[in-house]
């Protein structure tokens, strides 16, 4: 076993911590210099505690010490996207318009349930202004890099937290999720994010982009994202729409026989344009996983793309949030947040409620759709990581990021779960990832496909050159 916690998985370290091998602390200071090493280049934090962090490293090495942990992964760790409330550190979103010296007295929901169960935070990572769109870059903490090709986008908006797990710097990480933030730059990174059903990780305080948004985390393998979800799946007072315990642990769900359920797998959605090579790594994967059991057939959902319906929620969202924000703001957010803002203000009543009632529908073909399947399996990106600083591909036919993510923003619509699995690279080592989508309240089940997905795709746990 390495002598560091940097490539090992949680499950790996914390089984580390039982044995003696390893401890919180070493861990803790291994994380640390990766961060001092690469983060420099990468731009995935911004904010680091290391003293904070040693402390709660120290104090987590003491319960292992006395056989008397208070978690499944006391002592491991993590950081958490500068979206969510923190006590005692600013939460800034990515913009300059948010007053750093207010006091910041509350733990979101994120924080307290990791705090509560014994994580070591390490500090929060990037995200564009209010996590706005698909890519990492903000007016406050510049561009975020991929670890795989740092001159490449590593994918947004949870970007930060994507790179810092690939990239060793932390095993654990918990982003946001509003038309695909913890999908797109899991994928874009070559690790593991998982959109639960919107409800199963509260949220405080409550999003402006309201049922779009969810929380998910992110790690390097599944059975850490399933160990992480039962420590942020717990209901907070403060989130009434949140659900109510699970039945059960995502750890041993995660281990649920699935040969002989039925998946449909659609290379497109009917509307989407893949890049070759991703719909080939895709393919194969698919293939591998009818030949261990479980049982797929080519099949499409069938509904149109709603990117009409999801750019009036996700503007009005936004200009709802930014026409809170101070005077003269609009010379100071990202140019293509402004715009955001200034279009969602052209919308009616009238316009959102026929967005609703688009997305109600959209929601009720899915549900007929998992009548028949049990889950869905598409590519979670169509095309490769681009060059970094840019909201598109340059010279590309795309004028927004809605419209080169068009697997991932329908599910935030419908709120069921869906997660991305690092399946396989393009020819320039770039990595690609599958989606599984099943029915709201089907975690379970979504996980432990993903687990299948793992198991017929062992090397898909490459990680990027100098880490390896």
């Amino acid at each position: 076993m390495p002598s560091t916690g940097t490539l090992l998985t949680a499950s790996e370290l914390v089984a580390a911590y039982s044995s003696g091998e390893l401890s919180p602390v070493e861990a803790t200071r291994a994380a640390l210099e990766v961060i001092d090493q690469r983060d420099k280049e990468y731009n995935a934090f911004t904010l680091i505690d290391p003293e904070v962090a040693l402390e709660a490293a120290r104090a987590s090495e003491e319960r292992w010490r006395e056989g008397n942990p208070i978690g499944w992964l006391d002592g491991v760790p993590a950081s958490i996207k500068d979206m969510f409330l923190t006590q005692g550190w600013p939460t800034l979103r990515g913009s300059r318009c948010i007053d750093r010296d207010q006091v910041w007295e509350i733990d979101s929901p994120v924080t307290a349930r990791m705090r509560e169960n014994g994580l070591v935070l390490l500090g929060k990572t990037t995200t564009p202004e209010l996590a706005w769109k698909a890519v990492t870059d903000s007016p406050l903490d510049g561009i975020t890099r991929n670890p795989w090709n740092p001159a490449l986008t590593c994918g947004g908006s949870s970007g930060g937290s994507a790179v810092a797990v690939a990239a060793g710097m932390g095993e654990l990480s918990v982003g946001t999720d509003g038309g695909g933030s913890v999908r797109i730059p899991a994928s874009f990174c070559g690790i593991v994010g998982f959109k639960p059903t919107a409800g199963r990780i509260p949220l405080y305080p409550a999003s402006p982009f309201g049922p779009l948004s969810h929380a998910g985390p992110m790690a390097r393998s599944v059975d850490d994202v399933a160990l992480l979800l039962d420590v942020l799946a717990t209901p907070d007072h403060r989130d009434p729409s949140a659900l109510p315990p699970p039945i059960g642990t995502y750890r041993e769900a995660v281990r649920r026989d699935v040969r002989g359920l039925r998946a449909a797998f659609s290379a497109d959605l009917g509307y989407v344009d893949v890049d070759p090579e991703i719909a080939q790594a895709v393919l194969s994967t698919v293939a591998k996983l009818n030949e261990a059991g479980l049982s797929v057939e080519e099949a499409d959902p069938g509904f149109t793309d709603p990117i009409d319906a999801f750019g009036v929620l996700w503007s009005t969202g936004a200009a709802k949030w930014l026409d809170t924000f101070p005077p003269g703001s609009e010379e100071r957010v990202d140019p293509g947040l402004r715009r955001v803002w200034e279009q969602g203000r052209t919308y009616s009543a009238s316009d959102y409620l026929e967005a609703t009632a688009t997305r109600a529908a959209l929601g009720i073909q899915m549900g007929e759709f998992h009548t028949r399947y049990d889950v869905l399996i598409t590519p979670t990106m169509p095309i490769p990581p681009f060059e970094a600083g840019h909201d598109v591909p340059p010279g590309g036919p795309y004028e927004t990021w809605p419209q080169w993510t068009r697997f991932t923003y329908p599910f935030n619509m419908t709120q069921q779960p869906a997660i991305t699995v690092p399946v396989g690279f393009t020819s320039k080592g770039l990595p690609v990832g599958l989606q599984i989508v099943g029915p709201r309240h089907s975690d379970d089940l979504v996980l432990a496909v993903a687990k299948l997905v793992e198991e017929v795709q062992p090397w898909a746990t490459d990680r990027p050159a100098g880490l390896r």
